[in-house]
């Protein structure tokens, strides 16, 4: 072992040679390449976690757990959690320039398994979430006719027991007759899903919305098709056009009748609501989920960073946008759903819901009710879609670029990018079709429930925490942030990334666990045993890569088991600060003096030092 480490650290400071064996054969390797600017990683970053959980998940989760008490548990879980997670995962990639599976064989190749865990759960991201995006255009599509589909019973697919939106506030009696529906439910479940009895029930496939999600697949292929150089150009629309639709929704929805109202049971506090434990789970998962933690995403988009950006100032600002974001989408939704409540005379918290009941049937409800109805329904189904194309496209890229990172001899020569992303976009697109079937609407809850569940997301981020600061150690990853940007980061990020965030996420986790229900779709439908078998495989087919994979290492290096773990948990040398000269000890991973001869020859000089840099 110290004879190959010996080798290795030699190798590194010989002349450097121009190419691979590849480019010696005449195979060109294309360059990562980096985010032409700031504004680029900004923006992307942004655009990929300020998405449809800001708009429809947090205004019913503040709602439901006690108001403006809910931003107790909220602010305390980002601060352990969510600031710190953020940092490490943003940290990791701009230091690596890797993906999220190589990024882990650099630094901790004992835990590389948590990036293959991360691979899995991005690409169930990417098969599901699309599904939102076809949903939308079919919705956006249809808004534009004279009278909105969704607003009347006189189409050929309403039945009998419909009953019309009318202004019900003046009713003596305004709850609707038990074996009525309206027209927005039966839009949503003959029109647009024409849904089935149950998921053994697949039925036959819905064209419209199959050539929605076609559309959609092709605007994210050509956002990413050529690398950042794409990715960096699309971000200025797709990051800011949702924050346009979102003051022009909200100057709308705060001057409609009943919106004070609204607004007041948004966020009116209830205290007591404090003392269930499940409103501190809701807290702790909505940060995961909305941030992005453990998708690998953000070390994706990070790893295209000049190695000097300011990745700790980068962090404090993403977070405060993500959340802010999401406070602010609770008045332009809250005050539509007071108006909507108002006009039909019924309490808000029967028209309130989270998830897709919450844009593809509440909101279109409440925008039936409004003057040019054509108009904000447009306005808000683009403001759907830009913020899932956002998100989409980026899980694409992460995606990819794990991929691209793992095997780049292989797909980093000619046109191997983009025929990866055909690839990729038509399996996705082929796996996507039986979500968009009569019966597709519960396989997509499966996915949504189990793939990328809280539990999921929870159990990896303890195993990052572990591995980064017990066994890379975080005084170490404190050295490769100064040494990036210059100065070193205040001490309680270390201390929440050694004791408090894998306390406070193995905590979670635990109750996750402990308070798990059975998915039941409309909270009614009792899936058949295999369906339940089929969630708890997306969601352990992830969580177990972590394990496995190091069962896997351990048993393919040859020594004691002591030299196997002190080799897997050794960084990889050609890391700025691992980088070493031949004659230096290759079990010392601090950075050495250059001498005078090293001064003058740059072919010494490790990569990403500050002589470098300069």
């Amino acid at each position: 072992i110290v004879s190959t480490r010996l080798r290795l650290s030699g190798a590194l400071c010989e002349p450097p040679v121009q190419g691979s064996r590849l480019k010696q054969k005449g195979q060109k390797i294309q360059e990562r390449g980096q985010w032409a600017n700031k504004w680029e990683f900004i923006l992307a970053v942004a655009g990929s976690i300020v998405g449809l959980a800001n708009m429809w998940r947090f205004p019913y989760l503040c709602y439901k757990n006690g108001g403006g008490a809910f931003f107790i548990p909220y602010v305390l879980f980002l601060f352990t959690c969510g600031i710190p997670l953020f940092l490490l995962e943003t940290a990791m990639g701009q230091y690596t320039s890797q993906g999220i599976i190589t990024c882990w064989r650099k630094t901790c190749p004992l835990f590389e398994g948590v990036g293959y865990a991360s691979q899995v759960i991005i690409t169930y991201a990417t098969i599901y979430y699309i599904i939102i995006l076809a949903w939308a255009f079919f919705y956006l599509f249809s808004s534009f006719s004279s009278e909105l589909p969704w607003a009347s019973c006189r189409n050929t697919w309403n039945t009998d027991s419909c009953l019309e939106l009318e202004n019900r506030s003046n009713s003596s009696n305004a709850s609707l007759p038990g074996n009525t529906t309206t027209p927005v439910m039966e839009f949503w479940e003959r029109r647009v899903l024409a849904i089935s009895g149950g998921i053994d029930e697949v039925g036959s496939l819905r064209w419209e919305l199959a050539l929605c999600l076609l559309l959609s697949w092709v605007i994210c292929y050509f956002c990413v098709w050529k690398g950042v150089k794409s990715t960096g150009k699309v971000v200025y629309f797709t990051a800011t056009f949702p924050y346009v639709m979102l003051v022009v929704l909200l100057a709308r929805g705060l001057t409609l009748p009943g919106a004070i109202g609204g607004i007041i049971f948004y966020l009116y506090p209830d205290p007591a609501r404090l003392a269930d434990p499940q409103v501190w789970m809701d807290a702790g998962t909505q940060i995961f989920f909305s941030y992005g933690i453990s998708l690998g995403i953000l070390k994706t988009l990070s790893s295209y960073n000049r190695y000097n950006n300011d990745c700790y100032r980068d962090t404090f600002w993403l977070c405060l946008l993500n959340s802010g974001t999401s406070f602010v989408f609770g008045f332009a939704i809250f005050s539509v759903l007071g108006f909507m409540a108002q006009e039909q005379g019924v309490d808000i918290s029967e028209v309130a819901e989270s998830g897709p009941g919450l844009a593809f049937i509440v909101y279109p409800r409440a925008l039936a009710l409004m003057p040019l109805p054509q108009l904000w329904s447009v306005c808000f189904f683009l403001t759907v879609i830009v913020l899932g194309v956002g998100s989409q496209f980026v899980h694409l890229e992460t995606m990819a670029a794990g991929l691209m990172d793992l095997f780049p001899g292989v797909l980093r020569r000619g046109h191997g990018r983009q025929l990866l992303l055909l690839l990729l976009c038509g399996a996705c697109f082929l796996l996507g079709l039986l979500m968009v079937t009569e019966g597709g609407l519960y396989l997509f809850q499966i996915f949504d429930f189990y793939s990328c569940s809280g539990f999921v997301l929870l159990f990896i981020s303890v195993c990052q925490s572990l591995a980064i600061g017990w066994v890379y150690g975080a005084d170490r990853l404190y050295d490769n942030i100064e040494d990036m940007i210059g100065y070193r980061p205040r001490p309680l990020i270390k201390y929440c990334w050694l004791y408090i965030t894998p306390v406070v996420c193995t905590g979670t986790f635990i109750f996750s666990l402990v308070k798990y229900t059975p998915l039941k779709f409309n909270n009614s439908y009792v899936y058949p045993d295999w369906g339940y078998a089929l969630g708890w495989l997306l969601a352990l087919s992830s969580m177990l890569s972590i394990p496995l994979w190091t069962v896997y290492k351990l048993r393919q290096i040859p020594g004691t088991l002591h030299q196997r773990l002190v080799l897997l948990c050794r960084p990889a040398d050609d890391l700025p600060r691992e980088q070493k000269p031949p004659d230096s000890c290759p079990l010392n991973s601090e950075p050495w003096p250059l001498t005078e001869k090293e001064e003058t020859d740059s072919s010494c000089v490790p990569r990403g030092s500050r002589r470098d840099r300069a």
